[in-house]
């Protein structure tokens, strides 16, 4: 197996667990924090693709799918344009909620299917390439990849958490 078909495989899995997280829920739980700090589903997808799709966005040199597909102005945040979430408080965090878990996975899947394109079209040696010198030792893609499958896995399982959190102790109105 070739290393960029395990991290091929790696973003295919990152792309089911949010799936798994987000089908089936209404916005209401989608949208809803266990406590005013802590952060919703909604943002946790949001912000994990937001970086992904920034990172390798960069990486590859392409244009985000955030603004080359119009998804910014589908989302319609009170953010600024470039924002990932990296670094927002609480109250930026709760800013971000959606009508509908489509917009969420339409979102991740228009990301994965860039990130997949790159990813397939690299050779071994394209993950030694520095893309990154503002680190010691300077970045490679290699690393920079894997560091977004790392980040964007931990939040996933956030999300996965959340949800179980709130189909554990959500009350449903009576019928």
């Amino acid at each position: 197996m070739k290393a960029t078909d395990v991290i091929a495989d790696g973003f295919g899995r990152i792309r089911e667990i949010v799936h798994e997280v987000v089908e089936g829920l209404p916005a209401e739980r989608l949208n809803a924090r266990v406590d005013p700090a802590a952060n919703s589903i909604t943002w946790l997808v949001w912000h994990l693709t937001r970086i992904q799709d920034d990172h390798v966005a960069d990486a590859a040199d392409l244009g985000q799918v955030w603004q080359s597909q119009d998804w910014a102005a589908r989302f319609a945040l009170s953010l600024p344009a470039g924002s990932t979430g990296y670094g927002h408080t609480a109250r930026q965090a709760g800013s971000v909620e959606v009508d509908s878990g489509e917009l969420l996975l339409g979102y991740h899947d228009a990301v994965h299917e860039q990130t997949l394109r790159f990813v397939r079209q690299l050779a071994a040696a394209d993950l030694d390439r520095v893309v990154d010198e503002r680190w010691d030792p300077p970045v490679t893609l290699g690393v920079r990849l894997v560091s977004v499958l790392g980040d964007d896995l931990q939040h996933a399982g956030q999300a996965a958490f959340v949800r179980g959190l709130l189909e554990r102790t959500w009350t449903a109105p009576p019928p």
